[in-house]
């Protein structure tokens, strides 16, 4: 079976983790391979409804092996509390492995991101405050340290010792009180005696596993508009969240990746700050947060905070397959749109000067521009019964056709709503 990538299309926030859920009953392995703990995938099934923000959605299927890669950074406090209230609904989290190379957020991380996002006033970059990109930072600069340093004591000291200058004098600069080097030094003793047994070198699973043919899914984090190349900087995240970093995150070659699937929701929405051309806001904005059932509704799912909604972008869209290589999409809460008269869907920019563009520019240029609608016919009948493509209203159907064409890549699952069974899978040639 391929290797299949699943990354997010738009800002994040797209479903990633009900739709790995649902293809992880047939994966041996389910890899995360970006990120940590600042955003959430939100899973509905028989165990109850769950926000995962570091253990990969797959955990949910007995004998599916579950690893956290050495692309993603780990608060081990955050971990440590997820797998414990995965237990307690009865999900065996036996199966969850670390790479030994994933870096470490430690509380200075969430210290320092506190104070730097303080620090920029009335223009935040609208982080979540986890530390990411702290941590990140920390990576790049050569002080940061490994999950498989905490096996390794004296190593693991010497780090420490080596990192602590620069971590306490980044954090004087802020005007932040530093930790003691013994608190840090503690902190990792008990990080280490509770997760010692899960840190693995995840290259010789992984290379066996292909050899096999296994089936293994890399689920990504946030997306395409979020990426720290391609998406609309600086209003975006720490690592890279296209599909040919999964590969790097993960630890395979790039050519094992045959398919990737972008997650694209029915409509848009983001949490931060920054550029979001078809936003809509008053009673349409509370409309679309507060469609479909309360689970589904669109508050984030690391901070709470109100996802900002809009019309569909079809040029976001575009630029995310573009730079993805999109072999399917999957497109989720199209139960939201039910009811509406017209679905208004972006399919060009408009500069000041009158000059339409069809492709994302860079962010000076993009909060100057004002959307392009093509409206779609909206459909009256709910879609959240339907369970195969010709249940769908003949306008969804056509609405979904649409956003196929501006991707390039054929939709072949259609979520209408949070639970396994309300994910429909398209068959080859329905789309015609």
């Amino acid at each position: 079976m391929p290797v299949i990538a699943v990354v997010g299309a738009l800002w994040g926030d797209e479903g990633k983790g009900h739709i790995v859920d649902y293809l992880s009953r047939d994966a041996e392995i389910v890899m995360r391979v970006q990120g940590g703990d600042n955003a959430g995938h939100t899973v509905v099934n028989e165990y109850g409804t769950f926000r995962l923000h570091l253990v990969p959605s797959g955990v949910f299927h007995p004998g599916t092996t579950c690893i956290i890669g050495a692309g993603t950074v780990v608060n081990p406090d955050t971990l440590l509390q997820e797998l414990t209230e995965l237990e307690a609904a009865g999900v065996d989290t036996s199966r969850v492995w670390i790479s030994d190379r994933a870096h470490v957020v430690f509380p200075y991380h969430r210290q320092r991101d506190e104070l730097e996002e303080r620090g920029r006033g009335d223009r935040p970059l609208g982080t979540t405050r986890r530390g990411i990109g702290p941590a990140y930072s920390d990576k790049a600069a050569r002080i940061g340290l490994r999950m498989g340093d905490l096996l390794h004591r004296d190593w693991l000291h010497r780090r420490l010792q080596q990192a602590y200058a620069a971590i306490s004098a980044r954090m004087i600069a802020l005007n932040g009180e530093p930790p003691s080097l013994e608190e840090l030094i503690a902190r990792c003793e008990t990080w280490r005696e509770r997760l010692r047994d899960r840190i693995i070198d995840t290259i010789p699973v992984l290379q066996d596993a292909i050899r096999r043919d296994a089936r293994i899914l890399l689920e990504g984090q946030l997306g395409a508009m979020r990426d720290l190349d391609w998406g609309i900087y600086p209003y975006v995240t720490s690592s890279s969240t296209l599909v040919g970093y999964a590969a790097v995150g993960a630890g395979i070659p790039p050519q094992a990746i045959r398919e990737v699937i972008g997650v694209v929701k029915a409509f848009a929405t983001a949490v931060g700050e920054g550029p979001l051309v078809t936003e809509v806001h008053g009673e349409l904005a509370e409309r679309l947060r507060r469609g479909g059932p309360p689970e589904g509704w669109e508050f984030g799912a690391t901070t709470g905070r109100p996802r900002r909604c809009g019309w569909p972008d079809g040029v976001a869209l575009r630029h995310a397959a573009w730079l993805n290589g999109f072999t399917a999409l999957a497109v989720t809460k199209l139960d939201v749109l039910d009811g509406l008269e017209e679905i208004p869907l972006c399919v060009g920019y408009r500069l000041p000067s009158g000059e339409i563009l069809t492709h994302v520019p860079d962010t000076p240029v993009l909060e100057q521009v004002t959307p392009v609608y093509e409206r779609l016919p909206g459909w009256s009948g709910p879609t959240s019964t339907a369970r195969r493509w010709q249940d769908l209203p003949e306008a969804a159907r056509g609405y979904l056709r649409r956003l196929s064409e501006l991707a390039g890549a054929p939709v072949r699952y259609v979520s209408v709503g949070p639970a396994r069974d309300q994910i429909l899978m398209v068959e080859d040639g329905a789309l015609l």
